[in-house]
């Protein structure tokens, strides 16, 4: 048995270095420095002081924090939404069909990030083929824009991280026993309220996972809305980066740092908290259909 132990020590010894020496100590180093004087050469003065946190408490920070959480919330909905007929879709088809569409689901992986966020730049500019069909068929105005709006961010954030929520409902689809469902169909129960007892129930872990990879990469994104949402969609990512590279203030930086670490955490502490309590139960109530 201590062999056994040892042995899965060993095993996962090197990726536990890995987070610690990459992840861990650099997180403890950007908390520290939050509680640091700022130089006025874009260095760290002696002392300490809560000076770094000072934006958390204006009304502009607010707005940028409201339209960060709202924007990554929205992003996940509609991911979880658009994402489970389409996984379903995929789990339910035959295996040279799932093969396809997983190859087309990440073929656009092998396409630079950013050349990808540039194309929607240029599909949506003023000036493209989109906004003039639109405006033909007079559904924009003339001086409407698709670009530099909350509404181009949460449509570049849903076309990015789309694939992370199908690809984790997929595979916990294609594990579900649907013979599950025409049972409770057998029993009397309706297609809402199996799928709904029964169906999600089942595909739960699924969910979770989907819901995380999404949100919290949704949370710190930076690129998107710095290139297609400008002054009107700017998110915490984009304070942080001017507070470091324009304003050259690391502590101030590293405060707004801090607090998307704490909301990046929150929602797996969260899940660690469902998964080891009874809340899941009650959030997914498994119930057979016709047993009291």
């Amino acid at each position: 048995m201590k062999s056994k132990k040892l042995s899965e020590i060993r095993l996962s010894m090197p990726s536990l270095l890995w987070l610690i020496i990459f992840f861990m100590i650099p997180t403890i180093i950007v908390v520290i420095i939050s509680f640091r004087n700022s130089n006025p050469s874009g260095g760290i003065a002696p002392g300490w002081s809560l000076h770094g946190f000072s934006d958390i408490m204006s009304l502009s920070f607010a707005a940028i924090l409201w339209r960060t959480i709202k924007l990554s919330f929205l992003t996940t909905i509609v991911c979880i939404f658009v994402a489970m007929p389409v996984a379903i879709f995929m789990a339910r088809a035959e295996e040279k069909i799932q093969n396809l569409l997983l190859l087309l689901i990440v073929i656009p992986f092998w396409t630079n990030f950013l050349i990808r966020v540039y194309a929607w730049k240029i599909i949506l500019h003023p000036e493209g083929l989109l906004k003039k069909i639109l405006y033909t068929v007079g559904l924009i105005g003339e001086h409407g824009s698709l670009l530099y709006n909350e509404g181009a961010v949460l449509l570049v954030l849903v076309y990015t991280y789309l694939p992370f929520a199908i690809l984790p409902l997929y595979t916990s689809i294609e594990k579900f026993d649907f013979r599950l469902i025409e049972a409770a169909r057998d029993l009397g129960s309706g297609p809402f309220r199996s799928f709904m007892k029964i169906f999600l129930p089942g595909i739960s872990q699924g969910i979770i996972s989907a819901v995380m990879v999404v949100f919290i990469p949704a949370l710190g994104s930076y690129v998107i809305p710095d290139m297609v949402g400008g002054p009107g969609g700017e998110m915490l990512g984009n304070k942080i980066a001017q507070r470091v590279f324009t304003d050259r203030n690391l502590p101030k930086g590293s405060a707004l740092s801090t607090l998307l670490i704490l909301a990046v955490i929150l929602p797996g502490l969260i899940r660690l908290f469902i998964k080891k309590s009874n809340l899941k139960d009650v959030l997914f109530k498994r119930k057979t259909p016709g047993v009291q």
